[in-house]
């Protein structure tokens, strides 16, 4: 089959997954974390991700990829048992799709309602990491979505096994496993990105250069995941011992995560809690790269260049300034980061009311690690990605960012021309919604 007929078979698809009840949807998300619980499909799932470790550290010791790269895509219990709880999270969240949104009485037996619904056909292209594929999924049919998937090329054999889990739940609940489209090749992506008259939306997780790739060669609505340069901002009230805690975590419980810290803003007023940051960053082995004035206060440090500032390590390396005051810290994060997550850490409230209100990222936070950023921290259950868009949605993206709405209006033969100044009037009144 190729790809166009499978893509109008997920379209068939979604229909049936925007049909379902809550109950029905509940179920389904359930099979779905009880069969990636049971320790026969976990060990299918795990020899398949030692089959892509084992060609992606040898192409790591080749110097073709990246260390960060294989970290993404190294599955193991842990990792699982967080996916599984993610997925169990989304079953017992309220229903979304039908939800009424706004329910409102325009005259008497003339009612209006806007009603959360699925978009149909969804694109996602993500890196290599395997649990992505199980949280987009999860997310797609919590939304009633149907959804056609490519992860990276590293992850191949990872994300068959996960495919083949997902369309056996799909199977068993007489729902088309089509409903997932499991794309194989570059070939596939640049086709997909043709067919605007079978998708609706495209979900792109990658690089500024891939995501501009990608709305260069599509005409369907694009949201974007792209870099992840996250900044921390020590104000000169921050409390060190506090920030030696968030930058150690915001840096190496996970420094391939896009929401890790990659650059390290400090108040000329900070250094004693700069002082705290590097002897616990140091401790983890982090490399430290720092300006001038950094490199001053602590000789034993790599000089940053310029490039740095720009960097999305995803590793343990992190580039270290000094900046006068607030101001020159707003404005470097409006220079070089890519409107993920950037935080301050800060016991002056002013400080931090004016660092909440001016940075314009997706998410922003006040002595708080940037690693929060996570759809299954947020209480969303999953995540598709973490958009650095500002439409149709923002940050972390759950369920409600995979929805649309549909106007429906109820009359009783009610007609526009018999409403006029000297005719019948509106009445315009809002009654309670569910949401």
């Amino acid at each position: 089959m190729n790809l166009r007929e499978s893509l109008l078979a997920a379209r068939a698809a979604a229909r049936r997954l925007a049909l379902l009840s809550g109950p029905e949807r509940s179920a389904l998300l359930s099979d779905f974390a009880a069969g990636l619980s049971q320790p026969e499909n976990q060990r299918t799932v795990l020899a398949a991700n030692a089959e892509d470790m084992a060609r992606a550290r040898e192409e790591e010791a080749a110097g073709r990829l990246s260390s960060a790269l294989v970290k993404r895509l190294s599955l193991d219990a842990k990792k699982i048992a967080t996916t599984v709880d993610g997925i169990s999270q989304l079953a017992r969240m309220p229903e979304l799709v039908g939800r009424t949104l706004t329910h409102r009485i325009l005259d008497h037996g003339l009612i209006l309602k806007r009603v959360s619904s699925p978009l149909g056909v969804l694109g996602v292209v993500f890196e290599a990491r395997p649990d992505a594929l199980v949280q987009i999924t999860s997310l797609a049919w919590k939304s009633g979505n149907a959804v056609a998937l490519k992860g990276g090329r590293e992850a191949a054999a990872s994300n068959r096994a996960l495919a083949a889990l997902a369309q056996q739940v799909l199977a068993k609940h007489d729902i088309d496993p089509r409903a997932i489209v499991l794309l194989e090749d570059r070939a596939e992506v640049e086709s997909l990105l043709g067919m605007d008259d079978l998708v609706e939306m495209i979900i792109a997780r990658g690089s500024s250069p891939f995501i501009r790739h990608v709305r260069g060669h599509s005409r369907i609505p694009v949201m974007a995941h792209a870099d992840g340069i996250c900044h921390v901002y020590l104000h000169a009230s921050a409390d060190a011992d506090m920030a030696a805690r968030i930058l150690v975590d915001a840096k190496c419980s996970y420094p391939a995560a896009c929401n890790a810290v990659e650059t390290l803003l400090w108040d000329a007023g900070a250094g004693a809690a700069l002082d705290a940051c590097v002897k616990a960053l140091s401790e983890q082995k982090v490399e430290l790269r720092g300006c001038a004035e950094t490199c001053k206060r602590h000789p034993q440090m790599k000089a940053a260049s310029e490039a740095d500032w720009d960097t999305e390590y995803g590793d343990l390396v992190l580039s270290i300034r000094q900046v006068p005051g607030i101001a020159e810290a707003l404005a470097h994060i409006e220079e070089h980061g890519s409107s993920h997550t950037d935080a301050i850490v800060a016991q002056d409230a002013e400080a931090a009311g004016r660092f909440l209100a001016e940075v314009d990222s997706a998410c922003v936070f006040h002595n708080a690690s940037t690693r929060f950023s996570d759809g299954y921290r947020f209480g969303l259950g999953a995540e598709v990605g973490i958009s650095t868009d500002k439409l149709h949605a923002r940050g972390p993206v759950g369920v409600e960012g995979l929805c649309t709405y549909r106007w429906l209006l109820h009359g009783r033969g009610q007609c526009t021309t018999d409403y006029s100044p000297e005719g019948r009037h509106y009445i315009h009144k809002d009654l309670p919604s569910d949401g």
